[in-house]
């Protein structure tokens, strides 16, 4: 019995002992601390969309119809909207910048920059440019649509320069022709009677001064700019800016079929940007710009 009890002693003092030494050792050892893994860095930048291209030439109908037999209804409107032009006008004889990589987002293949500074004081900014044939919505900078348009023809071109939205109209009646019915109107050259609405896009400028669009497009515009505000049949404050720059050359091919040569040959060019800043300018010098509580925060520069 007195042996039993010796070794259950030695037992139970060897595990003592035990907690003693591991406890001991704990104090004896910080803790490590362990540090983060260090990560890759990783851009947050969304990869920029980059795509070659390529002219075609519409040989026949048979041709016409296996091109765009490949193509899904939302690419062939892509397609069709590159080149300006309406699907009921393309047809043997019509040439066709194609990209090779399609997808679903027209913001991917804009030749407007996705920024641009001059405007970032601007709530809201319309870019016609006659040059590309192409428009562009600006929000403080920030490029929100694009589409195409058909402008002026070389005999009553749309003229260039710095103008403002002034009133609108659903359905308007073209005081040239009765016949010509415009939806979505809206003018920004007065007594001109020069604006942006629906009608056919051939693929070139066409128009009698207005600029023409496709119907989602000229109907964005429509709910999307503001109008001038009247008192007393005098404006008390000026409309949506609209910017028109650049010219087209009548005599060259059109500038999106240089894209199967150049991809960045529609961009903005260093001259249509300085025009661009010189309109910001005039915007933010003209008081009827600005309400009038807040002229006080508005520096004018004479």
């Amino acid at each position: 019995m007195k042996q039993q009890y010796t070794t259950l002693f030695l037992l139970f003092s060897g595990v003592i002992l035990l907690i003693f030494t591991a406890c001991n050792n704990n104090a004896q050892e910080p803790k490590k601390e362990v540090q983060p893994r260090q990560l890759d860095t990783i851009s947050m930048e969304p990869p920029v969309f980059k795509t070659s291209y390529r002219l075609d030439s519409i040989q026949s109908i048979e041709h016409l119809d296996s091109l765009f037999n490949d193509f899904s209804e939302e690419e062939a409107k892509l397609v069709f909207t590159l080149n300006r032009i309406d699907e009921h006008r393309v047809k043997p004889g019509t040439k066709l910048i194609i990209p090779d990589s399609l997808v679903n987002d027209l913001q991917a293949y804009a030749p407007f920059p996705k920024l641009l500074e001059p405007l970032d004081s601007i709530d809201k900014t319309v870019i016609i440019s006659k040059r590309i044939q192409a428009f562009a919505l600006y929000e403080n900078g920030n490029l929100m649509h694009w589409g195409p348009v058909s402008t002026g023809k070389q005999s009553t071109g749309t003229p260039s320069g710095l103008y403002y939205g002034n009133y609108k109209a659903k359905r308007k009646i073209s005081t040239i022709d009765q016949s010509w019915i415009m939806p979505y109107y809206f003018n920004f050259m007065n007594f001109e009677g020069i604006g942006t609405h629906e009608y056919t896009l051939p693929g070139y400028p066409a128009s009698h001064g207005c600029v023409r669009m496709y119907q989602e497009d000229a109907k964005t515009i429509y709910d999307w700019a503001n109008m001038w505000q009247l008192e007393s049949d005098v404006i008390v404050q000026n409309g949506t800016p609209f910017m028109v720059i650049g010219e087209y050359d009548f005599k060259d091919i059109q500038p999106w079929f240089k894209l199967a040569e150049n991809q960045r040959s529609n961009e903005l060019s260093k001259s249509e940007r300085d025009t661009l800043r010189v309109y910001a300018q005039r915007y933010k010098n003209d008081p009827l710009n600005f309400k009038f509580e807040d002229l006080s925060d508005q520096e004018i520069v004479l």
